[in-house]
């Protein structure tokens, strides 16, 4: 019994001796790293995480605005590995350069990409692709379809269409004329703008309808319900439940380490939620590319094909594509296969969702808050619509409404949605006044650029009259609401037009109202900065 309890204690001595050597390890690495900078000291397994979770509730937005009043416009931090987080364009010039022959696409350094290889994401589609070649390809064919006229058309179409959705939604719950109860025309605005965006992208890039803002009406309505198929509203919400959760998946898959997510039991049983999530997701998809595929085989070349990304991209470099052998790259003249489509359908889901409900979110919290603003709003929309509060918003309108964008501009560069831009070094470079050895890791900070007074008149100020003076352009690489350089989005101006167009559906028939001026905006940031709740009252406008 007593060799047992020796042969314990030396198990339990070496366990103890491998971690000491690890952690003298770990601080000599660091101690002794290139170009030392000031930040939060790491801890050995968990980097930088325990400070965020700790002292920052998981908000990486909070985290990362801390450590620059703390530590200044050039730190560093470490979840995975080390970063560097830049706070000025003279920061990033190189970074976001718009040139194919020093292209910086790289976001992550290799040795981080493991996770996203187990998710089976590296290498395709366009968010988290890091191969040049591929990446061009993918671009490229998204990029074609999302800019052509017939799409923006769609667009336009069905913005208006779903919009009369929601308002047959909002008339049952909220404006009906004797409703009654504790709630009466009080509402989580918030949460009917991530059901219609969702709706909105998912039509827009698949063709096929998405009904979650059903579903959220059956959830609230105790007596009538969507005039929709029940197993069909369930069947769509659980796809998008899948879809959050996948980028849950890839907020963990970045920051968490492999040790953690193999051998930690609580990190290992989310990994493997995720991982059984992304099959689900493909399955799906790859169901919806086969029955389009089907669709469009059994279309006679003289009949007119579907607007719709999936419709789009399925047809490219085919002889149903108008601009077949028009194209003399031959590195984008094949069509592309199934897995290619489903990547970049997935990644223009994921992009053009939560980004554009949470910017109207803040949207309507900054025209609460400026009711000059508003006022200059309501002018503007009642002039292009001169008092018409249903007929349908066209593409024409959008480009009309000047003051309208200039809100969108400026709500972003004062409160943006996106608010750090990655980079990783695919070579050796100076950067900040130090050289860098090739993979390491950059993170550009979109809020302390947008928001620096050098840069900015009266920066802190929401004022989107600045984005209205004749000739006004910004300095150059201080408003990056889109990103920039060769991965600026490529869906930015459809993301301007839905967000104009729902601000003058709204504003034009509503009024909508802050139920607690005095409240904060409630949000939490991880890939993105959300609006987890903004109550509002509801009513027609006198």
């Amino acid at each position: 019994m007593i060799s047992k309890l020796f042969e314990n204690f030396d198990y339990l001595s070496l366990i103890g001796i491998a971690l000491i050597i690890y952690v003298i390890h770990y601080y000599y690495e660091y101690f002794t790293r290139i170009n030392p900078l000031p930040g939060p000291i790491p801890f050995p397994l968990f980097g930088n995480l325990p400070q965020l979770y700790i002292w920052h509730g998981g908000n990486l937005k909070k985290f990362f605005e801390s450590n620059h009043k703390k530590y200044g416009d050039l730190f560093e931090f470490n979840f995975d590995t080390r970063a560097i987080n830049l706070n000025r364009i003279e920061h990033i010039e190189k970074l976001l350069l718009a040139s194919s022959k020093n292209p910086f696409i790289k976001i992550l350094p290799d040795k981080n990409t493991g996770g996203f290889h187990e998710l089976g994401l590296m290498g395709k589609g366009v968010l988290l692709n890091q191969d040049y070649k591929t990446w061009r390809y993918n671009r490229h064919f998204f990029t074609q379809a999302i800019l052509s006229p017939k799409f923006a058309n769609e667009a336009s179409h069905l913005i208006n269409k779903l919009f009369n959705e929601l308002e047959s939604y909002w008339d049952k719950l909220y404006l009906r004329e004797g409703i009654i109860g504790e709630n009466g025309n009080k509402m989580d605005i918030s949460l009917w703008f991530n059901q219609f965006t969702n709706d909105m992208i998912i039509a827009l890039l698949t063709g096929e309808r998405s009904y979650t803002m059903a579903g959220y009406f059956n959830e609230l309505s105790d007596d009538e319900k969507a005039e929709r198929p029940s197993a069909l509203v369930d069947e769509t919400v659980k796809f998008v439940h899948a879809i959050r959760k996948h980028i849950l998946g890839v907020v963990m898959f970045q920051f968490v380490s492999p040790f953690l997510r193999h051998y930690f039991p609580y990190f290992k049983n989310k990994s493997d939620d995720y991982i059984q999530n992304i099959k689900f997701l493909s399955q799906r998809m790859d169901a919806i590319i086969k029955r389009r595929r089907q669709e469009i085989e059994n279309t006679p070349l003289d009949e007119p094909l579907p607007n719709d990304l999936l419709t789009s991209i399925i047809i490219a470099n085919t002889s149903r594509d108008i601009n077949y052998n028009k194209i003399d790259d031959k590195e984008v003249m094949r069509p592309m296969t199934d897995p290619e489509i489903r990547s970049i359908i997935f990644d223009g889901i994921i992009a053009g969702t939560d980004t554009t409900a949470n910017t109207i979110s803040f949207i309507v919290y900054y025209l609460a808050h400026y009711p000059d603003v508003k006022k200059k709003m309501l002018n503007e929309i009642d002039r292009v619509f001169q008092d018409d509060k249903t007929r349908p918003i066209t593409e024409n309108d959008a480009h009309n409404l000047k003051y309208c964008e200039a809100i969108v501009k400026e709500v972003s560069r004062i409160f943006s949605v996106a608010y750090v831009i990655p980079r990783c070094l695919e070579k050796p470079e100076e950067i900040g006044g130090y050289q860098w050895p090739a993979e390491t890791m950059f993170r550009i900070s979109i809020d302390a650029i947008q928001q620096n007074e050098e840069y900015w008149e009266e920066a802190k100020k929401f004022n989107p009259d600045r984005w209205m003076v004749e000739g006004f352009e910004p300095k150059k690489n201080s408003f990056i609401m889109f990103g920039g350089g060769l991965r600026v989005c490529p869906g930015r101006k459809l993301a301007i037009l839905e967000l104009v167009c729902l601000m003058a559906l709204l504003f034009r028939k509503y009024e909508i109202d802050l139920i607690d001026k005095e409240a904060p905006l409630k949000t939490q940031s991880d890939v993105i900065t959300v609006c987890t709740e903004l109550l509002v009252k509801i009513k027609l406008r006198n």
